[in-house]
């Protein structure tokens, strides 16, 4: 395998800013790698759920990836400007991610090997954690090569919940479950389903465990997204997850991909 010279700056990087930072593909990112070789891209999600450690400081190839990281965090995206991309920028090939102990860097969370593959953006997803059991990382490759136009918006779900299968309902607010078609059927703890485009708009979002009957769905949706916003001409991706404590209700997040 050719040796890739990897060299990250730490220029930009700064403490973790406030939710509302939304970044763009454009937007500069918290890591400034020169290489030999080609790049790929790296954002990462903290789902941890142990009390604690779920506070961690990200460590990207020896650099700072954000500061106290809490459940729910995703960075770039969520840095301080201008590192407000929604990914960062990454040598191609064999990388490492560490977690560290917010409350005590000197403790290691967890070591993530990463395998970075050129002009593929990744999602790296840090589960589990509760009563003390293994932090598991899972890794969803995001496809953002599809073409979508100004009036459309590219979604998908990406279940990172450990309770099986999930139906994802994308519908208009408070529409009727028991006749309406899932969005996104089936789809698997730790994976991610394929993308689809919709009109760009309000929606609610609603999740329920795959194959619910139809007149059972209403009394068992969790999580529950409401008036969530998608603009034209962008990526979303619907995260499902357990919650910071482990298991149901479950919670839901959506994430900048474009």
């Amino acid at each position: 395998m050719r040796k890739v010279k990897t060299l990250f700056t730490a220029a930009g990087v700064v403490a973790m800013a406030a939710l509302a930072a939304c970044g763009t593909k454009e937007a500069a990112g918290p890591l400034d790698p020169i290489c030999a070789g080609d790049m790929g891209r790296i954002r990462f999600m903290d789902l941890i759920t142990d009390a604690s450690r779920v506070q961690v400081n990200p460590i990207l190839e020896g650099v700072p990836f954000g500061a106290g990281l809490t459940y729910g965090q995703s960075p770039p995206s969520i840095l301080g400007a201008p590192s407000t991309a929604t990914y960062a920028p990454i040598c191609a090939g064999s990388r490492a991610l560490i977690l560290k102990k917010t409350a005590d860097t000197t403790v290691t969370i967890a070591t993530i090997p990463l395998t970075i593959t050129a002009n593929q953006d990744l999602s790296v997803y840090a589960t589990g954690g509760a009563s003390a059991s293994a932090i598991t990382p899972v890794f969803i490759t995001d496809d953002n090569t599809g073409t979508v136009d100004a009036t459309h918006t590219r979604i998908r779900a990406v279940n990172m919940s450990s309770g099986g299968a999930v139906d994802v309902f994308v519908t208009a607010a408070n529409a009727d479950l028991s006749i309406a078609t899932p969005t996104f059927s089936n789809v698997a703890s730790h994976t991610g389903s394929a993308y689809v485009n919709v009109t760009s708009g309000t929606y609610q979002i609603r999740v329920v465990p795959a194959g619910t009957a139809a007149a059972a769905r209403a009394g068992a949706v969790s999580p529950n997204l409401t008036e969530v916003s998608f603009t034209g001409g962008t990526g979303r991706s619907i995260v499902v997850a357990d919650n910071n404590t482990g298991g149901t209700p479950l919670k839901g997040f959506v994430l900048a991909d474009r």
